[in-house]
């Protein structure tokens, strides 16, 4: 019997080692954002104050990469501390050469502050020659108020 003693399991967003470096490998594209929380905060690993809208509604953030990647996890982290809310997010992606984007995945989640504060989600994907990644974010599918926000969006190759 061959054995091996391992630490504690930790936190796959603990390490930033494998992630992609989205400020060097794309461009992004947003429907809008708060200015004092902009987009880069929910895309460098340093932050944790994340990404808002700068009013309620459908909101959109595209990733459009210099040269195709492969990506083989999506590490998404959605907060809310104040209002309760059913939210909506839809993943796509579009390949390098094609006109068309290619839906990975429709979820909705549904927050209940001060109990359901966050959603994380790890996503294994086989998104080979990715040229552009897109979120769509509905905050409030009833139509409410609220604004879209995104604490954390990350990709990772291996």
């Amino acid at each position: 019997m061959r054995k091996t003693t391992i630490g504690p399991a930790q936190n796959a967003l603990s390490s930033d080692a494998n992630f992609l470096d989205l400020e060097q490998l794309a461009q992004v594209e947003i429907s809008s954002e708060c200015q004092k929380r902009p987009i880069e905060s929910a895309l460098v690993a340093d932050s944790e104050s994340g990404w808002q809208a700068t009013g309620p509604g459908e909101q959109t953030i595209r990733l459009i990469f210099d040269q195709p990647q492969t990506v083989k996890h999506i590490y998404l982290r959605f907060d809310e501390l104040e209002q309760p809310r059913t939210q909506e997010f839809v993943l796509l992606w579009r390949k390098d050469n094609e006109d068309f984007f290619r839906e990975i995945l429709r979820q909705q989640y549904h927050f209940s502050p001060p109990l359901t504060t966050q959603e994380s989600e790890k996503y294994t994907v086989d998104l080979e020659r990715l040229k552009a990644l897109e979120l769509r974010i509905i905050p409030d599918i009833s139509g409410g108020e609220a604004c879209a926000t995104l604490t954390h969006l990350r990709l990772a190759a291996i």
